[in-house]
């Protein structure tokens, strides 16, 4: 449900709901809407809304919505077998007819037409789609990209725009020291050892950034929405927020904006912090390899304007809208769609979900929430962000062997038919006929195993995005 904040303060994770994967702080009188995680503390909440009525539940009803819309769309097998199947066994018939009314010889005319009807059995035909289908999917699983939907395949084929989600999608969300060098070895380590007691981002960033044996505190205390506290002999450390690690008045510290993270000791400084996020591997080429394919590239995100300036400059992407509701996503697919476009979207949240499913075909990485993952009709299993291009490179040529195998069908049965239906064909040859044109149509769909795509080139290093101020207290 959504509710607001009675008592207490933590820190926030809102990533799901918005794209912001900095933790976002809470006191009384906060709202906190359904898919809010809470990270620090302990809090006191009051439900707002029903749950038929939260943030969560609109979001079901807008998938619900967008899924319908795409359901209207039916594959190409389909289209051809509702057409195919009619059409074959009523040549069959007409020639069984035709061969009554010219000799009257109903044996000759029942073998006529079981062989025109062996020679058009719609195998080659009906192999066309699905075969090239399930290498394709073979394909692109080697490659660590999960099919979900047969379909989407050839959605594929037709997008002409990239939309992509930042946080957790372009950068990889969670943020990294870069500043170690400047820290006194033993104070990162009193740092490291403080922050393994808490699971807020920043912590753990902390944690992790040395290997130096744990200092042992006398007792570690965490001040939800504040930060780290430990006690070392008469020694007081705190991990945390500037005005509250400094000794300042915890009414202000609550109530400022994000000032950055420090250690002190006894109120007195002994270290700052300098954070970043990266960028998903890969995403740099990838973005270059789509604008050079043709297609469109902007970035839309709930995360701030700045967040998004920094990473859009860093890709060189022109196009980008920050800080939206999942709603106003879903608004711009849909106006892309009104343009004449077909969007490919790219994402991983709960806030990307509704616009997965209303996007013309959409992908999310295997580190999506759940339900965006459920909306993605591909799900790629690594963190590079090639997976996007390979995708479209294998429909590419997917699409293109399809097209061949119902030529290669349309052509067999053009020359085959009419034959069959002159009565120069016995119902074995054309048994083996009909075999024949499968094992063609087969053999060129494996052709995909074998044919390379261009695929961009995984980054030996990502840059960094600066999400959070270099140089400042941060």
């Amino acid at each position: 449900v959504d509710a607001q904040v009675v008592s207490a303060a933590s820190d926030l994770d809102c990533s799901l709901i918005n794209g912001e994967r900095r933790p976002q702080s809470a006191a009384a009188g906060s709202a906190v809407r359904a898919g809010t995680l809470n990270l620090t503390g302990p809090l006191t909440l009051e439900a707002t809304a029903r749950a038929d009525d939260s943030f969560l539940a609109e979001m079901m009803r807008m998938m619900e919505a967008a899924e319908g819309g795409r359901t209207r769309y039916r594959r190409i097998a389909d289209r051809v077998s509702a057409l195919y199947a009619p059409v074959v066994h009523l040549t069959a018939f007409v020639t069984f007819l035709g061969w009554m009314a010219i000799d009257g010889d109903w044996h000759k005319a029942l073998t006529i037409a079981i062989a025109v009807l062996i020679i058009t059995c719609p195998c080659a035909l009906g192999l066309a789609v699905p075969i090239v289908q399930v290498v394709a999917a073979r394909r692109l699983f080697e490659r660590g990209v999960m099919v979900r939907d047969g379909s989407a395949m050839e959605r594929l084929t037709e997008i002409d725009a990239v939309v992509f989600d930042k946080t957790g999608t372009l950068t990889l969300g969670q943020p990294r020291l870069i500043n170690v060098a400047d820290i006194a070895p033993d104070m990162l380590t009193a740092a490291a050892s403080l922050g393994a007691h808490s699971r807020h981002p920043f912590s753990q960033a902390i944690a992790q950034s040395t290997d130096a044996a744990i200092v042992d505190f006398d007792a570690v205390t965490e001040v939800p929405g504040f930060g780290v506290e430990g006690r070392r002999g008469a020694s007081v450390w705190r991990l945390g927020r500037a005005e509250w690690a400094l000794g300042q008045d915890s009414d202000s510290a609550a109530s400022s904006s994000w000032p950055g993270t420090i250690l002190t000791c006894d109120g007195q400084e002994r270290a700052r912090f300098v954070f970043e996020d990266i960028l998903r591997p890969g995403a740099a080429q990838t973005v270059q390899a789509l604008e050079q394919a043709g297609k469109s590239v902007e970035i839309l995100s709930g995360d701030t304007e700045a967040a998004c300036r920094d990473v859009a400059e860093t890709l060189g992407v022109r196009r980008y809208a920050a800080a939206l509701l999942p709603s106003e996503k879903v608004a711009r697919i849909v106006a892309l769609a009104e343009q004449g476009h077909k969007a490919l979207m790219v994402g991983d949240g709960l806030n990307d979900a509704p616009a997965l499913g209303a996007a013309h075909v959409s992908i999310a990485p295997a580190t999506a929430a759940d339900i965006g993952r459920n909306m993605a009709d591909l799900v790629f299993l690594h963190d590079n962000l090639d997976a996007v291009p390979l995708a479209i490179s294998v429909s590419e040529r997917a699409g293109t062997l399809i097209r061949q195998n119902i030529a290669l069908a349309i052509v067999y049965n053009a020359v085959a038919v009419p034959i069959a239906i002159l009565g120069h064909v016995t119902p074995l040859i054309a048994a083996i006929a009909m075999s024949g044109s499968s094992l063609l149509v087969i053999a060129n769909a494996l052709r995909l195993l074998r044919a390379g795509e261009k695929v961009t080139a995984s980054a030996a290093s990502a840059p960094a995005i600066g999400l959070y101020p270099k140089g400042s207290s941060t």
